[in-house]
């Protein structure tokens, strides 16, 4: 069974091999460089929330002060 940490994990990163994806394949077809601009912003977006994801998901544990 999956867990929603599982889930944000696989998301996030298909989210980047897709724009990734279409990025390159747009660009093999030619881009302005309006699009090209669209297409950065939509990757660097996609990697955001992949850093996000890792970020929120591999927090280090909370250190507990030790007593006297």
């Amino acid at each position: 069974m999956l867990a929603k940490k599982d889930i944000a994990e696989y998301g996030s990163a298909f989210l980047v091999l897709l724009s990734g994806a279409m990025t390159g394949h747009f660009a093999a077809m030619g881009m302005n460089s309006v699009q090209w601009a669209g297409a950065f912003a939509a990757i660097l977006g996609s990697v955001t929330v992949a850093v996000a994801v890792a970020v929120r998901v591999w927090q280090t544990p909370e250190q507990v002060e030790a007593e006297d």
